[in-house]
């Protein structure tokens, strides 16, 4: 399988356009949409899309390594990704988080804001096809990867919606919420299937895990210490409230956020590799051992719940010292 096929593009609409739907469904978008939907839209619908993202992963990316499934042959298939390409193709994780997380947007906010539903619906349904397309024709993933990746979210969607408002006021109120937040993905992280060669999909894995863990201890902590703050009706505008100088706030927020995110990031990706280089001896360049359970781990997870962590409960305590709240 050569993903580095050489290809002519005949039509650049579809192709600009499905290559940025894919990167809807990767990092870039995960790091940008989540934390403004929890600064600037409510705080219930961004827990909601989080928890849902992080459950809806990881079944996505463990049953991947548990089937086996190989991605489309190329040729007759032209892979427009290298790096996912290591991974196996059944069920389409992208086709899971776009569905998840757009569904779970749709349903949080039907009851909390005024909007056409059939507006709502439209999007949802666009916003998943579109990521869903992408996956086709990148060459990552057949028809049958895609539509077992959105029917295993809708599944999973329709099971948990009802039971919500529990689940949500355990996240919240519970005293073992932290250690278990912590401690569950942790441990799903140790104990991910083993492969017979390298596979990124533990290191995701334990990113999201890890970026999910911080958060929900995140959302535990406001909720214990610092719900005043979080309560003003300036900090939830809602859709009816959009005007010129609230996007100006939002932006603002936005733009603060982002920058403590992506510094976040960098630090504790240095400290922390460089605390587990020391611990396990081996050079900076070594790919290999960074690949290896014991610093791949601690290393992702540490890094990415520092993220989750920071932007849900550093982030807001600084928009709040900025008057942005």
């Amino acid at each position: 399988q050569d993903c580095a096929q050489k290809y002519v593009v005949k039509n650049y609409f579809y192709y600009y356009l499905f290559r940025f739907s894919a990167a809807l469904g990767e990092e870039v978008f995960y790091i940008t949409f989540l934390p403004f939907t929890y600064w600037n839209i409510d705080h219930s619908v961004s827990r909601r899309m989080i928890v849902i993202w992080s459950v809806v992963m990881y079944i996505g990316q463990v049953s991947k390594d548990l089937l086996k499934w190989p991605r489309p042959l190329s040729p007759p298939v032209v892979k427009l990704e290298r790096r996912a390409d290591a991974e196996y193709g059944m069920p389409s994780t992208h086709a899971m988080a776009a569905t998840a997380i757009s569904f779970s947007f749709l349903s949080a906010t039907t009851g909390q804001y005024k909007y056409p539903f059939e507006l709502g619906l439209t999007g949802a349904l666009l916003f998943s096809t579109l990521v869903c397309l992408s996956r086709l024709y990148t060459g990552m993933h057949t028809v049958l990867d895609v539509l077992g990746g959105a029917l295993i979210s809708a599944v999973l969607l329709v099971l948990v919606c009802p039971a919500w408002d529990s689940i949500d006021h355990v996240l919240l109120t519970s005293p073992l919420c932290p250690l278990l937040s912590i401690a569950v993905p942790l441990l799903l992280c140790y104990n991910y299937p083993k492969l017979d060669s390298y596979s990124p999909t533990r290191a995701d894995t334990t990113t999201i895990l890890g970026a999910g863990a911080g958060a929900t201890v995140g959302f535990w902590l406001n909720n214990q210490y610092l719900a005043a703050a979080y309560s003003s009706d300036g900090f939830r505008p809602g859709f009816p409230l959009l005007s010129g100088p609230v996007l100006v706030v939002m932006l603002a927020r936005f733009l603060v956020g982002i920058g403590v995110i992506l510094v976040t990031r960098q630090l504790m990706k240095s400290v922390v590799l460089g605390v587990l280089r020391y611990c396990y001896k081996f050079p900076v360049g070594d790919l290999e051992a960074r690949r290896r359970l014991e610093v791949e781990v601690p290393y992702k997870f540490v890094t990415y719940s520092s993220v989750g962590f920071s932007a849900t409960v550093v982030v807001p305590l600084l928009h709040q010292v900025l008057g942005l709240i």
